[in-house]
């Protein structure tokens, strides 16, 4: 099922923490903050332009929304909520921090609307947290999440990978953590440096070494076929396409096919696996579900290049009854 939002950005505002990596006004691309007003307007016009306004939400993303200054988070929320119901959009998602969850700030989300909530988790590792700056641990983590559940929000969850100070062991223990809190959605986000921020200075004076591109792509699809094979939605791989990120990173890992690169990856390491169990040859065809075909050959023939350059031809065909990610040996 795709997931599609009407993205409304609320940079910093009501946030009690700057973290290593933040620099919402870049990541969103947001320039001032939205009032009621703006909200309306957004709606009617995606109203008018969203080919499936009851498969849509609309979104309040980019700061701590829960953090909010409660009348503004109310104005917000009063303007979204004329938009949500028969022949409109289906509900209102927002993301927020694990430490500005309580019962009191849940039931005026379930009062006004909201479907869907999103915690910016980043890593389930407390020394991990500490070192960026969270100013959260993994049991706010925890605790909002079974609470986001128990109000019978969908819950969504949120982790970057390549924060300063991770291992890949904490990047593995993330994803299962998360994976056993069992969210609707997950987000991995890749981590961006941004000019001006923690980061980018902990990169300069060489303090922090981000794990190789490679590994982050590596990472990032285990974590696509751990949770897409535990029933968990992942509605986001990477960020999206942006300018703003463009001109201001400084380093870390920005793709704008972030996702594909990491689902080409799947099938690659599934089709070599294939081949070297089958004792080797010069050619071979894989059956994928007609929709993968593109991934299985890798952005730009990746995949088939890689192969091509180990002397193997690889062919890719469509069947409906093969799984996603994986693929069938049809030598």
């Amino acid at each position: 099922m795709k997931h599609s939002n009407i993205s409304i950005f609320i940079p910093h505002v009501g946030c009690p923490h700057r973290c290593s990596f933040c620099d919402q006004r870049t990541i969103s691309g947001a320039q001032h903050l939205p009032d009621g007003d703006d909200v309306r307007a957004i709606c009617e016009r995606a109203l008018t332009e969203v080919k499936s306004p009851e498969d849509t939400e609309i979104a309040f993303f980019g700061g701590s929304f829960t953090a909010i200054p409660r009348d503004y988070m109310n104005e917000l929320l009063d303007a979204a909520k004329d938009f949500v119901g028969a022949g409109k959009f289906k509900g209102i998602r927002c993301s927020t921090r694990p430490d500005c969850i309580d019962f009191d700030v849940l039931g005026i989300l379930a009062r006004s609307g909201v479907t869907a909530i999103e915690l910016g988790a980043q890593s389930m590792s407390d020394r991990v947290l500490e070192m960026n700056e969270r100013g959260h641990t993994c049991a706010d983590v925890e605790k909002a999440a079974a609470m986001i559940k128990q109000w019978g929000f969908e819950l969504g969850l949120q982790m970057m990978i390549g924060l300063y100070g991770s291992t890949r062991e904490d990047e593995v223990f993330t994803m299962h953590r998360i994976a056993e809190l069992h969210p609707d959605t997950v987000r991995i986000y890749p981590t961006v440096i941004l000019r001006g921020t923690r980061l980018a200075e902990l990169l300069e004076n060489g303090e922090y070494v981000p794990f190789s591109f490679d590994e982050v792509v590596d990472m990032a699809a285990s974590g696509l076929v751990m949770f897409e094979g535990s029933g968990i939605r992942v509605i986001k791989c990477g960020l999206h396409a942006s300018e703003f990120v463009e001109n201001d990173m400084v380093g870390g890992f920005y793709h704008p096919a972030f996702r594909e690169l990491c689902e080409g990856m799947i099938y690659r390491y599934n089709m070599r696996f294939q081949i070297e169990q089958s004792g080797g040859g010069e050619e071979f065809t894989f059956a994928v579900a007609p929709s993968c075909i593109s991934k299985a050959v890798g952005q730009k023939k990746s995949n088939t290049e890689f192969f091509a350059r180990q002397g193997i031809r690889v062919n890719i065909i469509g069947d409906e009854s093969i799984p996603k990610y994986q693929c069938e040996l049809r030598r």
